[in-house]
């Protein structure tokens, strides 16, 4: 069982929400830090998935977590574009577009190199970035990376355009509205997301609730379901060039049907051999491991985020 969100309170501070505009869309993120101390050591960016009710959020208690454990980088949690509090336009989008969302926040507001940690099928989104502002990337951990197959095959773009065509009309709204019912959200969770059952616990629902208030909310998931981040990333994980670090559950698993099923080992292995700079680590959970296992993820990355500073 985590720890309550009670005790870990008390050991980080977070600003209010901020906001800095690009393309003239206003884009929300919050800054946390260390309590009562001076922060130091290199930034982390975190980036969230991507899902019914996901927003930076999705990192609260890894926030907890990271400082009651002595832990003092500042952290930068931003808010995607159709997500959380920033703005919910009715387009399609795409990894490119959240990564040049996440470079004007690099350039306008953190100013320095940083760490990503990224979230599952958000990765896309962290190489995109990586392409785009390398200078100011430090380092990449990889929380629970896609399998290998969805990162190296593009699904046809009539797929992409049909299943977005579908979803973007009022079927999609219909369905929306079903997928943000907290019966949806606790099946979905229990049979696609954690290890255990008792993972999904009432915190974890009450913020997928929240975020899914706002029916515009759907487009970004709807984006993410149509495909739009599916493609070949072969040559782009190959020239990363940061020191990286692969963090898998032990039972991670994938949300495809038309994949071959691989194991954890067998993904991590796909990732390690492609990447320049890497590492790789198991441990105990399934997809979203900074909430599910939080105390072993946070223990797992902590050693690699003070090697590289």
């Amino acid at each position: 069982m985590q720890p309550s969100a009670v005790a870990k309170t008390t050991n980080l501070t977070a600003s209010p929400s901020q906001f800095y505009s690009w393309q003239n869309y206003r884009c929300a993120y919050e800054v946390h830090q260390p309590i009562n101390t001076t922060s130091e050591g290199i930034p982390l960016l975190l980036i969230h998935p991507i899902g019914v009710g996901l927003s930076r959020r999705f990192w609260q208690r890894f926030c907890r977590e990271w400082y009651s454990t002595g832990q003092r980088n500042l952290i930068y949690n931003p808010d995607l574009l159709g997500c959380g509090e920033s703005e919910m336009p009715r387009i399609a989008y795409t990894p490119s577009d959240w990564a040049e969302q996440l470079q004007s926040f690099l350039q306008k507001v953190v100013q320095k190199p940083v760490i990503l940690v990224v979230q599952g099928a958000l990765l896309p989104v962290a190489i995109q970035l990586v392409q785009k502002e390398s200078n100011l990337i430090a380092g990449l951990v990889l929380s629970g990376p896609p399998a290998w197959a969805l990162m190296t095959n593009k699904p046809p773009e009539w797929q992409e355009k049909f299943l977005w065509n579908v979803l973007n009309s009022a079927f999609g709204s219909v369905f929306y509205r079903y997928a943000r019912t907290p019966k949806f959200l606790r099946s979905f969770s229990i049979r696609q997301l954690f290890a255990s059952e008792n993972g999904v616990d009432a915190e974890w629902l009450n913020t997928l609730l929240a975020g899914a208030e706002n029916p515009a909310s759907r487009h970004a998931v709807f984006s993410f379901l149509a495909g739009f981040w599916r493609d070949d990333y072969t040559s782009f994980i190959a020239s990363i060039g940061q020191p990286t670090l692969a963090v898998m559950g032990e039972t991670t698993s994938s949300i495809s049907q038309d994949n071959k099923k691989e194991t954890p080992d067998e993904r991590l292995a796909h990732y390690l051999a492609c990447l320049p700079e890497s590492q790789g680590i198991k441990i105990n959970g399934r997809n979203v491991l900074p909430y599910e296992s939080t105390t072993e993820f946070v223990a797992a990355i902590a050693p690699f985020i003070n090697e590289v500073f």
